[in-house]
This record gives structure tokens, C-alpha cells and sequence, in this order.
């Protein structure tokens, strides 16, 4: 476990408000991406994460992570989202199908979680390009923008704009290349 983790944890123990918010810091954004990705809704998303947060609060007395912090809040995300989808299941379809389709929920939740720790390696690599490589990318893949508007934006040459978002792209596939060639044997072993 991290040494900032165990500093939070140990901080939420004894009652510690700064503790508390680094951890919220840290982790609600991406844990409401999670979110959204399982139950497919903004505001229940975000809902879900408070709902977790404000347990983890109350039961911090009782607090004995076994694993990561990280691994803690993502798996309490999931079980609360896996939760929703179930409730709404025997508010919608009564007491039917629940069971049937819970493996199918559980599948559907850990590809959204191969999908986030994918979508946050990216994040991750894309921070470490150079300052206008990363800002170039950003605005081409992560918001949309054509190219020659970015070359218009950025005073650059539509030619430097492509150079530039080529660059970036060979960086993320080096760096995720081991990371997906596992995935994919998980995958490969698990359906095999």
C-alpha cells in the first residue's frame, strides 16, 4: 500500500478532515467515470461515489483494507453500483430475470473497469508528453478539434499539428502495448 494511502487511512481513523478530502482528492473524479460507465447516468453516478464516501466516513472506526486503498473505493463503487442495477432490475422487471443476469452485470462491470484503468493509463502517459505535444493531443483527441483549427489556435503549421499528434500516438502505443497484450491473455484465458 502507498505511503499517502496509509497516511489517509490512518488520518480518517483518528478523525482527521484533511485525510478525509485528500482522500476525495484522489479518488472521486475517476471513480465517478467508473460509475457512469456501470449504471449510465451522470447524477446517479456521482450519487453512488458520495453514497460511498459518506460510508467509508461513518464506518472509519471499522476501516481493514486488505488490499490497496484504491482497490477498497473501486470495489465498494462497484458492489454499490452492482447494487443499483439490481434494485432497479426488481423495481422494473420484478423478481424474474435478477439472478439469470447477474453474471452478465458483473461482466458488463469489470469491462467498464478494464475500460477505466485503461482510459487512466492514458491519461497517465499523455501527461508525460512534452507540454505542447500533450496539448496538441488533448485538443485533437479529447476534444475534438480538426486539426487546422489547432494549427490556427496554436500559430502552427497543420503539418506540425499531424507531426505532433503522430508522436504522441507511437508514445501511447509503446507505453500500452504490455498493458493490452495482458489484458488480452486475461481475456484469452478466461473465455478459453
Amino acid at each position: 500500500m502507498e505511503l499517502d494511502d496509509k497516511w489517509i487511512i490512518e488520518g480518517i481513523k483518528s478523525g482527521d478532515e484533511s485525510a478525509y478530502k485528500s482522500l476525495f482528492l484522489k479518488y472521486y473524479a475517476q471513480l465517478v467515470v467508473f460509475a457512469r460507465k456501470v449504471v449510465v447516468d451522470d447524477d446517479l453516478a456521482r450519487e453512488l461515489v458520495q453514497d460511498v464516501f459518506v460510508t467509508f466516513y461513518e464506518k472509519r472506526n471499522e476501516i481493514n483494507i486488505h488490499t490497496s486503498l484504491k482497490a477498497h473505493m473501486y470495489q465498494s463503487v462497484r458492489n454499490r453500483s452492482l447494487n443499483q442495477i439490481k434494485h432497479n432490475k426488481i423495481r422494473r422487471d420484478h423478481h424474474a430475470n435478477i439472478f439469470a443476469e447477474k453474471k452478465e452485470d458483473e461482466a458488463f462491470v469489470e469491462d467498464k473497469l478494464q475500460e477505466t484503468e485503461l482510459e487512466e493509463r492514458i491519461y497517465t502517459v499523455v501527461k508525460t508528453l512534452p507540454d505542447q505535444c500533450r496539448k496538441i493531443f488533448e485538443m485533437s483527441r479529447f476534444e475534438g478539434t480538426p486539426n487546422q483549427e489547432i494549427a490556427d489556435q496554436l500559430g502552427l503549421s497543420k503539418r506540425t499539428v499531424e507531426t505532433q499528434i503522430s508522436k504522441a500516438l507511437k508514445v501511447l502505443r509503446k507505453q500500452l502495448t504490455h498493458y493490452l497484450n495482458i489484458i488480452l491473455w486475461i481475456l484469452i484465458l478466461i473465455k478459453g
